[in-house]
């Protein structure tokens, strides 16, 4: 079962570098290069510097983004810019945020996580990973030694026990606060009650954890463990590789949310209502909702409230209308997906891939590309700015789905889920050497 400790972190000393927030920033792969640049000059201590620094002209294998990164810990840890806390903890991290105008509020802890291959204990994945972001961590990993962003996982745990429990060494603590650039209210505190502590990992060890968010570092992570094992490096099985530092949120936290993924897709031309009934009219009972703002708030309704997954919404940007369509039957899809199981084919996600992008609509495609955003907000601004021939509204996924999948040892769908907000990278720091 998934062996869960606490850890001496390493954390800013704000009296430092002041506010926590000029140093805090988003995991790697949501930084574009406008937020780079502007993380870069929030301070010099910015921990953008550690975890995407930036590419030098003359760069080499000797000098190098991960060169750098490894030099700028080092120098902040000579200089007590950076300080590993005297005693094991776990960090209770709380993130405060709103979306579309309401307010929620997540929270969880971080510790230290045994890493174990997929398949062969208690910890699942439910996404694929791509080669590269492995590579780019992993050389990250060799340079500094670090586990600079967290892994988000998630535990079942209808009653809230684990969190009460670590939160009851917290108690008349006040905790460090930092503002993201997104307007998030993220606070840390540390539970350092070695009678809590003990009493969480005695918990924890009795449940299955699921990767929510940063499958490649987890991957990564056990492949930094592997090479370190297989060049006789590993100094035990207590030895800092062989764990990673995830954050751990209970599944019926109140503040989880998981963002639905729309798909504005190009590649129709010209494509209207009519001719999108013609072609899903087989597979779908379809319904014209409007057009404009107001189709596209009905069609948003009606994929964010469906009981199930098989209620999807289209945008024919050519015409303006809005189009609710629900699945009539599962055969189709199960002829098309056999290779997967019926919670899998049951996704949104996989009904518009596979029935409707793939063999629906696949005789009109043109040279198709994709974008995704997360906010219907998002979607009327491509649509209104003519960004694409046709925007494609799912129903979220549920907790349930990344379970029955995961617990499947299945993937989901790239883009199946977004976990908002991010985990921000600067809160704590976890090394693995």
């Amino acid at each position: 079962m998934p062996d869960v400790r606490a850890f001496r972190g390493v954390r800013y000393d704000v009296a430092q570098v002041g506010a926590l927030s000029d140093v805090i920033a988003p995991p790697y792969d949501v930084i574009d290069p406008a937020l780079q640049e502007k993380l870069y000059q929030a301070s010099p201590y910015n921990s953008i510097r550690l975890e995407l620094n930036r590419p030098e002209p003359g760069d080499s294998e000797s000098e190098s983004p991960y060169t750098r990164a490894a030099r700028f810990l080092r120098e902040w840890q000579r200089d007590a810019i950076l300080r590993a806390d005297e005693q094991p903890a776990f960090y209770v991290y709380e993130q405060t945020y709103q979306v579309e105008g309401k307010t929620h509020v997540r929270k969880g802890f971080f510790a230290r996580v045994r890493l174990e291959p997929f398949g062969e204990g208690k910890i699942f994945p439910h996404e694929q990973t791509l080669a590269g972001p492995k590579a780019d961590r992993l050389a990250l990993y060799q340079a500094t030694g670090f586990n600079l962003s967290p892994i988000f996982g998630l535990y079942p745990d209808p009653a809230n026990e684990v969190l009460r429990k670590v939160e009851e060494g917290i108690r008349d603590k006040t905790p460090l606060v930092a503002e993201d650039h997104l307007g998030v209210t993220n606070k840390l505190w540390l539970s350092t009650d070695p009678a809590v502590l003990s009493a969480v990992g005695g918990l924890m060890g009795q449940k299955p954890v699921f990767i929510a968010d940063g499958h490649h570092r987890y991957e990564t992570g056990l492949r930094f463990r592997n090479e370190k094992e297989a060049a006789g490096e590993l100094s035990g099985p207590d030895d800092p590789a062989n764990f990673c530092l995830m954050m751990l949120v209970s599944m019926s936290d109140p503040g989880l949310l998981i963002l639905p993924t729309h798909r504005l897709v190009k590649g129709f031309p010209g494509l209207t209502a009519e001719e999108l009934a013609a072609r899903l009219a087989p597979e779908f009972e379809l319904e014209v909702v409007g057009e404009g703002d107001a189709g596209l708030e009905a069609a948003a309704l009606a994929t964010e409230s469906a009981a199930e997954q098989d209620v999807l919404a289209f945008g024919t940007v050519a015409d303006g209308k809005w189009t609710v369509a629900r699945l009539r039957s599962d055969a189709t899809m199960d002829k098309l997906a056999a290779d997967h199981g019926p919670d899998w084919r049951s996704l949104g996600v996989s009904i518009l891939r596979v029935l409707v992008l793939d063999h629906l609509l696949a005789p009109l495609a043109k040279d198709l590309s994709t974008r995704y955003v997360h906010l219907a907000s998002e979607v009327r601004d491509d649509v209104a700015a003519k960004g694409c021939d046709l925007a494609c509204l799912v129903p979220p996924a549920s907790m349930d789905h990344v379970e029955a999948i995961a617990s499947a040892l299945e993937t989901m769908p790239p883009k199946s889920t977004y976990f908002f907000p991010k985990l921000l990278t600067g809160m704590v720091f976890n090394p693995i050497r």
